[in-house]
């Protein structure tokens, strides 16, 4: 009786035919089988709207991409539009400049 009492130090018996590493490495197997039979379900997304094709410059420059054509800071692009040199474009909150205006200030300067 005292036998069936003591602890056994044997290992828990596996509920499973296979060592857990081969177990592990089928199921990602399948994971990885199933996500591709997903992706090729769903379509190729559509190209995004912010782009134009066959555009190859930027109609609008933002205040620091000029602060960086010219070399030089923010305050001295406001100084450049309160003198009349460039005209700003608001959109929301943000500033725009006219590439063909940012062209022009550069043939002329």
């Amino acid at each position: 009786m005292q036998e069936s009492l003591k602890p056994s130090n044997q290992a828990t018996p596996m509920l499973f035919p296979i060592e857990p590493a081969q177990f592990w490495a089928q199921v990602r197997l399948i994971i990885r089988e199933e996500v591709k039979k997903l992706e090729a379900q769903i379509p190729a997304p559509a190209p995004p709207l912010l782009e134009t094709p066959g555009l190859t410059h930027k109609p609008l420059l933002k205040i620091a991409e000029v602060c960086q054509l010219f070399q030089v800071t923010k305050p001295t692009i406001y100084d450049w539009i309160k003198h009349g040199k460039l005209k700003p474009f608001k959109v929301r909150s943000r500033v725009f400049f006219l590439s063909q205006d940012v062209q022009q200030l550069i043939q002329t300067g």
